[in-house]
C-alpha cells in the first residue's frame, strides 16, 4: 500500500474543479488525482531532471489508478478582488474560493493495492519532498510518503463501489486513465512537408514532441482550449463518495488554558474626610478599619445558633480566639501618598486572598466613625491579586525606607552579658537592626522563597531617628499603643531604617510589632510614590494611578 501525506502550510487549498469558472466560487475537494499526478511530473522535471524517465514512469503508471482519500475536517472561504484587464481603469471582479485546512492536519491519498520496490519508494519520496505547491501557486504544501495511514479524526472518501452510503454525497473528480494518460498521440505536433516534383512528388509527415515527456497528461490548459477539448485527453471522471457535512465548521476545542481563579489579595481605598488624619495616626486608623470590617462581617454572617460570624482573615484570630501566628491574615496599611503628612489611602492586604463573603464586606466598607474627630469616608478603588497591581505599598522595588516606625518584636536585655545600653543611640540602633534582620529572615520563610541579599541602614539624623521626607517626625510622635490593655508597643524600641536588596522585591513589606496595623511599613524609595520618604527627593509627587 502507498500513502501520500499532503499538508497545506498556509492552511488553504486553492483549486477550481475542471470545467468550472473561477468566479463560480466552486472548490475542488478532495484534490483530484489528475492534479496530484501532474504536480509530481512537474516537480520531477523541474527539480530532479537527472532522474531517468525509465525509472520514474513505472511509478507514475502505478499511481494512475484512482486512490482513496482520508480528509481532515475543513471549511470553505473566499476573497474578492479586482484584477486589471487591459489597463488600470479596466478591471474585473474575481472570486478566489478556497478550502480552509487546519495547518496541523494532513490530507492522505492512499492506494491500497499498489506496491512499489524499495528503490521506487525512494524515488517517489525524493519527488514528494520537492513538491512545493498543489493547485494554484498560493497553495503551498508539504508532501511526503508515509507508512502509517491512521484514519482517526479524518473523513473517508473512496471511489463509489455500489450504493451511496447514508450521509454522503457524490463528487466527480478528474482522474488519469491508466493507459491513455501516458500515450502521446495528442502530445506531439504533426507538420507536413512536400518533396519532389511530378510523379516523384510526395508528402511527408514530421512529428515533433511538444512536451517532455510526450504524454497526454502533460498537455497544458492553453493548448486544450485551443484545440477545444472539453476534457483533457487521457483523463476520466470518477465518482467519489464524500461526506455531505465535510465543509461544516467543527467546533475545535479551545486552546486557551483557563486561568485558575485567584482570590483578590488586596482592596484599595481612597480616604476622604473634612480633616484628613495625620501620618502619626496610622495605627489608630488601621485599628478602626479592622474594627469596622469585623462589624460589617458579623452583622451579615451568622452561625448555626444565630451567633455573629467571625472572619479569621480579618480578625487575625482562630475560631477559638487564639491569635494567628503565621502572618497570613490581613494587613491594614494606611499610607500618605501625596507627601502632605496626612493619610490619603488605605490598603487591606492578605497573602491568602479574601473569600467571597470577605470580598462583599470589603465592598461595603464606606464610612469609619471617629466620634468627635469626624467621620472618614472611604472610596473602594479596586480589588485584585497583588501580581496585577504594583503601586503604592505593593510596588516592586530594590530600595525600601521606613514609612512608619519599626517597632522591635522584643525588649532589649539591660542586664547580663548581652545587655544593651538603651541610653546609647548607637546601641539602640544596633539592637533594632539585628531584630529587623531576623524579621526579614522569617519573612523569607513565610514566602517559601529566599529573599535577595540585603543591607540595613539606620536613618539617624543628629541625636535621633528621623522620618525621611518629614525630618520633624520621630518615632515617639507616632501613636504606637493599640486599644487593648495588654499592648506595650509604645514602650518598645522603635526607629526608621533603609533596606537595600540586590534585586527588586515586591511589597508590601510590613515587619515588627503591630505590623498588621501599619507599623514597620516600608515604602519604595525610588518611585514617584516613594519621593515623600526619600530624603534625596524632598516631598512626594502625588500618585494618581487607577487604584
Amino acid at each position: 500500500m502507498i500513502t501520500i501525506s499532503i499538508r497545506f502550510l498556509a492552511g488553504r487549498y486553492h483549486a477550481t474543479p475542471w470545467g468550472r469558472h473561477v468566479n463560480e466560487g466552486a472548490v475542488e475537494w478532495p484534490p483530484s488525482p489528475w492534479r496530484i499526478l501532474r504536480a509530481m511530473i512537474a516537480t520531477w522535471k523541474r527539480t530532479l531532471p537527472s532522474l531517468p524517465q525509465v525509472e520514474v514512469e513505472p511509478i507514475l503508471r502505478a499511481l494512475a489508478v484512482p486512490p482513496e482519500f482520508l480528509l481532515p475536517p475543513v471549511t470553505t472561504g473566499h476573497t474578492r478582488h479586482f484584477m486589471p484587464k487591459t489597463g488600470p481603469d479596466d478591471k474585473t471582479l474575481v472570486f478566489d474560493a478556497f478550502v480552509v485546512v487546519p495547518r496541523g492536519d494532513t490530507v492522505l491519498a492512499r492506494w491500497p493495492y499498489v506496491n512499489l520496490t524499495e528503490s521506487e519508494r525512494d524515488i517517489l519520496s525524493r519527488i514528494l519532498a520537492n513538491m512545493g505547491t498543489l493547485g494554484r501557486s498560493e497553495s503551498w504544501c508539504e508532501a511526503s510518503l508515509v507508512a502509517d495511514s491512521a484514519s482517526q479524526g479524518r473523513m473517508f472518501c473512496p471511489p463509489i463501489d455500489g450504493d451511496l452510503p447514508r450521509g454522503c454525497e457524490i463528487v466527480r473528480l478528474l482522474c488519469p486513465n491508466a493507459v491513455k494518460a501516458f500515450d502521446h498521440e495528442h502530445a506531439v505536433s504533426v507538420k507536413t512537408k512536400t518533396e519532389g516534383r511530378g510523379a516523384n512528388r510526395r508528402t511527408i509527415e514530421i512529428q515533433s514532441s511538444i512536451y517532455d515527456p510526450a504524454w497526454n497528461i502533460c498537455m497544458e490548459t492553453l493548448q486544450l482550449h485551443k484545440e477545444r477539448w472539453s476534457d483533457p485527453p487521457g483523463s476520466t471522471w470518477v465518482s467519489y463518495c464524500r461526506p455531505a457535512n465535510c465543509f461544516d465548521p467543527a467546533l475545535a476545542p479551545s486552546r486557551r488554558i483557563p486561568k485558575p481563579q485567584q482570590k483578590p489579595q488586596f482592596a484599595r481605598y481612597a480616604i476622604d474626610a473634612t480633616i484628613l488624619p495625620m501620618v502619626s495616626d496610622t495605627l489608630p486608623i488601621a485599628e478602626l478599619a479592622r474594627r469596622c470590617l469585623m462589624g460589617i462581617y458579623g452583622r451579615q454572617n451568622y452561625g448555626p445558633n444565630d451567633e455573629k460570624g467571625r472572619s479569621d482573615m480579618l480578625s487575625g484570630k482562630s475560631a477559638n480566639g487564639e491569635p494567628l501566628s503565621d502572618h497570613r491574615h490581613a494587613y491594614f496599611l494606611p499610607t500618605d501618598e501625596d507627601g502632605d503628612g496626612r493619610l490619603d489611602h488605605l490598603t487591606v492586604y492578605a497573602a491568602e486572598g479574601f473569600n467571597p463573603a470577605e470580598q462583599l464586606v470589603l465592598d461595603k466598607l464606606s464610612t469609619m466613625k471617629r466620634g468627635d474627630a469626624g467621620d472618614i469616608r472611604l472610596l473602594l478603588l479596586g480589588m485584585a491579586a497583588a501580581t496585577e497591581f504594583r503601586r503604592g505599598p505593593l510596588t516592586q522595588a530594590r530600595e525600601w525606607v521606613s514609612g512608619t516606625p519599626y517597632i522591635a518584636t522584643r525588649f532589649a536585655k539591660t542586664r547580663g552579658r548581652e545587655r544593651v545600653d538603651m541610653q546609647s543611640l548607637a546601641d539602640r540602633a544596633a539592637f533594632l537592626e539585628a531584630d529587623l534582620g531576623r524579621e526579614l529572615a522569617r519573612m523569607s520563610e513565610r514566602l517559601n522563597s529566599r529573599l535577595p541579599t540585603f543591607t540595613i541602614e539606620p536613618l539617624i539624623d543628629g541625636a535621633a531617628f528621623r522620618l525621611p521626607g518629614a525630618p520633624s517626625l520621630c518615632p515617639i510622635q507616632f501613636k504606637r499603643f493599640r486599644q487593648k490593655r495588654t499592648d506595650d508597643g509604645g514602650r518598645r524600641p522603635a526607629g526608621f531604617f533603609r533596606i537595600t536588596f540586590d534585586s527588586p522585591v515586591p511589597g508590601p513589606i510590613a515587619l515588627g510589632h503591630s505590623s498588621h496595623f501599619g507599623m514597620g511599613l516600608f515604602l519604595p524609595a525610588n518611585t514617584d510614590f516613594g519621593r515623600g520618604i526619600n530624603p534625596d527627593h524632598g516631598t512626594a509627587g502625588g500618585y494618581r494611578g487607577k487604584f
